[in-house]
């Protein structure tokens, strides 16, 4: 009697197929304008910041004493008190959701998504391999943004007097909350996927801080504010240490874990389309 033998064939493992959707992601990021543009505007916002704004008399009213605070405030911040208090690199997390809010609204719009998901691609890989482009891009728009803002503070003659370890702990705070920032717009546009605008108006309106700042004006400068409405960004200053970092890896853990979950948790149960 012939034997006979049956074919299995096995599905890819998750490192496999992440790493395979991963490298179309950034094939694509690394070969359109978009992030190029975004680097550039990062690096161009510490000179718009540091100009300073103009009084009654017409003389410069500078925002910032040292050169540092153009890339992180003195200390936690809740509510600000003028523009100068915010103007840091926080605000490459708003330039960052836009960007995904585009790759995304770009994916649904050219019918990507759905040549994706009718082939082998898993809900949770998409969700993974955005969440992943979008930390690196805002890490990457945090690196032009500090080469940037030392420039500025060069040419506008401002100190930089500062506590070296301090002024790294804030920087890597800052980059680490890339991947909670990241996975939390990547849940944003997915529930959104089919009204790109609202998308980005949201990511906009989350990156500027105006939930937690709102929230504190009304209830108070209560630091669990910090990590369910601004995911501890706001520990990344001047004054931070490491514990300061310890902060912002969990809490940018954490987001990303939930975000992550509860969109892969939509895209399984509704239309992706």
């Amino acid at each position: 009697m012939e034997a006979k033998h049956e074919l299995k064939f096995e599905s890819p493992s998750f490192g496999k197929r992440l790493r395979g959707m991963l490298g179309v992601d950034f094939y694509r990021l690394f070969h359109t304008p978009l992030f190029y543009i975004f680097l550039v505007i990062a690096a161009i916002i510490p000179a718009l910041v540091s100009m300073g704004t103009m009084s009654g008399e017409g003389e410069t009213t500078p925002l910032f004493s040292t050169a540092w605070q153009i890339i992180a405030s003195n200390k936690p911040l809740y509510v600000i008190n003028n523009i100068g208090e915010y103007a840091n690199m926080n605000m490459v997390f708003i330039f960052g959701g836009i960007m995904i809010s585009i790759f995304i609204g770009h994916d649904y719009k050219s019918g990507y998504v759905k040549q994706l998901f009718t082939t082998h691609a898993k809900k949770a890989d998409y969700m993974m391999s955005k969440t992943l482009l979008g930390a690196f891009s805002m890490a990457c728009m945090c690196v032009t943004y500090l080469i940037g803002g030392i420039a500025s503070g060069l040419f506008s003659g401002l100190s930089f007097t500062v506590d070296a370890g301090s002024l790294i702990c804030a920087i890597l705070g800052k980059m680490i909350m890339s991947l909670g920032w990241a996975s939390l717009y990547t849940f944003i546009n997915i529930i959104f996927r089919s009204k790109f605008g609202i998308s980005i108006a949201l990511c906009f309106v989350l990156g500027t801080g105006i939930p937690v700042i709102g929230a504190a004006a009304l209830i108070g400068n209560i630091s669990a504010l910090n990590v369910f409405l601004y995911g501890s960004s706001v520990y990344a200053c001047l004054s931070a240490n490491f514990v300061s970092v310890i902060i912002c890896l969990v809490c940018s853990a954490v987001w990303a874990v939930i975000y992550n979950f509860l969109g892969t948790l939509i895209l399984n149960k509704h239309d992706v389309y």
